[in-house]
């Protein structure tokens, strides 16, 4: 009789310990479950979010490589690069350039050499090779319907957009709406007008880069650029900074971005979607 009573009350420790045990894991899958899907409501919550914000890339629409007879226009890479890193994070990207429509490539930004993987894929990419050829009037564009605002490299905003009134209105209106201004290589030429809202230069004691002296050097055009992008930034009073020539360099101070070359525009891409983001 003592046997059979100590053999119930050991199945029923035991029953006690299952039930026990199978709350606890019933408990702990719930608690899985249910981070699982506050983690996976995040990600689409970030996702919208991304896919709501829009960037506004500027273009230039100046050919001509001074009185040289060669020409000139965006560095391929420096547009393909950010702008597939931004669209493949689900931006929204209009184009714009100061003439509208197709915006002049520097010829030789599509030279063997020159070529990375982003240029590759633009260049068998007719839906955005379409684009480009449409590009908005810089002058119809609203400063209100974009989140942040890009400008592409090569040589060619040293002539049209480092002057352009539309361009320099663009600049000054998102930086004074604290929406993120970003520009890489010679596209830092586009701070030589812009004001802050006290009529500072608006890269005045701010951290900044752009193509270096020592890299215009290296590719022979010293003497044939209006100015030089680090002696500019200089003179307005910016705090410039540089790398090794054709080394990965990027500033960042606010919502200002900038990058010092071809090297360095896909992180300026990405420093911007960060700043998006915040």
């Amino acid at each position: 009789m003592r046997t059979n009573q100590q053999h119930m009350k050991i199945k029923l420790i035991s029953l006690s310990f299952f039930l026990t045990l199978f709350a606890a894991c019933s408990s702990t899958a719930e608690k899985q479950e249910e981070v699982s899907v506050q983690e996976e409501d995040q990600k689409i919550s970030q996702e919208e979010v991304v896919a709501a914000k829009k960037v506004l890339f500027v273009l230039t629409s100046h050919s001509e490589m001074g009185d040289t007879g060669e020409k000139t226009g965006f560095w391929a890479e420096e547009f393909a690069a950010p702008y597939y890193y931004l669209l493949g994070q689900g931006v929204e990207i209009t184009l714009a350039s100061p003439k509208g429509g197709n915006p002049p490539i520097d010829p030789s930004s599509i030279k063997e050499g020159a070529q990375t993987e982003a240029t590759k894929r633009l260049f068998e990419d007719e839906q955005t090779l379409e684009k480009l050829a449409t590009t908005s009037m810089l002058g119809s564009v609203n400063a209100e319907e974009y989140d942040a605002i890009f400008y592409p490299g090569g040589h060619g905003p040293m002539w049209d957009l480092a002057e352009d009134a539309n361009s320099i209105a663009l600049i000054e209106s998102f930086y004074s709406s604290n929406k993120p201004v970003a520009a890489v290589c010679h596209a830092p030429a586009i701070f030589k007008n812009t004001k802050d809202a006290d009529g500072n230069p608006l890269v005045q004691n701010k951290k900044v880069t752009g193509f270096s002296n020592t890299e215009e050097e290296a590719v022979g055009l010293t003497d044939v650029v209006p100015f030089l992008v680090e002696d500019m930034l200089i003179a307005q009073n910016g705090i410039y900074s540089k790398g090794d020539n054709w080394s990965e360099h990027v500033v960042q101070d606010g919502n200002l971005i900038t990058g010092q070359n071809p090297a360095s525009s896909e992180k300026v891409a990405e420093l911007l979607l960060k700043e998006l983001l915040q």
